[in-house]
């Protein structure tokens, strides 16, 4: 069989504590994995810590390791965006770097694509870092999404995933600066795909970095970046309060002439101009969040500015 490379591209941001353990335990695994080559892509996402300096002193002792240097902190999916973009294997495994995402679990990965899976997808049967609140909310999160969105996203399926090349070769080409990979690759539709089951384990050194105000930015661009549903959502709720606001004018009316009762009801009515003054700020917010979008999108700039380490010592700027 012929030997084909696969390119992991891993996320960092602050995780000095954990990187040396990641890269012992992950060339241990792709050392049982047979008939592929590998390169490692560490994406440093503008950490604050030593990470930049742990991450150099592994490339300099393996040819196989890179590091994807981004100038400033972008994000998770930029970051994974950049790593991506710097790849050449055949397939590419993203995998974050605090040890949730069990390097022992990646020959299982890399098995199913050889058997012909063009994505492998991976399940978290367990998450042993996470509460029972923010497992209530992140079930929450995945329904709001589903039901707001156009693309269905599975629950419990993180990025923790491998694509092959032609996937890849179409998601290079979707460069929208509020990206969510996990949605991006349903949009396109899956024509063939597996997947693997996993215990996530806490985190081996620091604390996450993905709090409840990230998450919720995350949602937010889930819902809007791929459907339009909110504004019908929008449209359907402003029809509703003009039919109750009618038929309540319609009923004092009736009641003054037909029962001769005094047309009070000051209470009443500064709570209906509350009501509809707040929903008319809410449809204002939603439609302030596509155009703000636009905005951004319209100005077109890179995803990214980062430079690219070896084991050469040389730099290449790239965007």
């Amino acid at each position: 069989m012929k030997t084909k490379l696969v390119s992991i591209v891993v996320s960092a941001y602050n995780e000095e504590g954990n990187l040396p353990e990641l890269y012992k335990r992950l060339i241990l695994n792709l050392k049982t994995c047979k008939n592929i080559s590998y390169e490692i892509i560490f994406v440093n996402d503008g950490s604050s810590d030593s990470t930049l300096e742990v991450l150099k002193a592994i490339v300099l002792k393996d040819q196989n390791t890179k590091i994807v240097d981004l100038a400033r902190n972008f994000g998770h999916e930029i970051a994974m965006t950049a790593g991506m973009d710097h790849s050449k294997g055949d397939a590419v495994l993203f995998m974050d770097a605090d040890l949730q995402h069990p390097p022992e679990v990646v020959p299982q990965i890399i098995q199913k694509w050889q058997d012909g899976y063009g994505i492998v997808l991976t399940k978290i049967l367990e998450n042993h870092e996470k509460s029972w609140f923010r497992s209530i909310l992140s079930d929450s999160f995945y329904r709001l999404i589903n039901k707001l969105s156009d693309v269905e996203v599975p629950a419990q399926t993180p990025d923790f995933r491998l694509i092959s090349r032609e996937y890849i070769d179409v998601l290079k080409n979707m460069r929208e600066d509020s990206r969510m990979f996990r949605g991006m690759l349903n949009w396109m539709g899956i024509y063939d795909f597996a997947e693997v089951e996993f215990v996530a384990p806490k985190r081996f050194s620091g604390e996450t970095h993905y709090g409840l105000s990230k998450s919720f930015g995350l949602a937010i661009n889930a819902i809007l970046q791929f459907s339009i549903k909110p504004l019908r959502v929008s449209i359907i709720f402003s029809v509703l309060c003009a039919l109750f606001a009618a038929l309540f004018g319609l009923w004092t009316i009736y009641e003054h002439f037909i029962y001769d009762k005094p047309a009070t009801g000051y209470a009443t009515i500064i709570c209906l101009i509350v009501f509809l003054f707040s929903l008319q700020f809410v449809i204002l917010a939603i439609i302030g969040e596509y155009i703000g979008r636009i905005h951004i999108e319209s100005k077109n700039r890179p995803l990214y500015f980062s430079r690219v380490i070896d084991h050469t010592k040389k730099d290449e700027n790239k965007n």
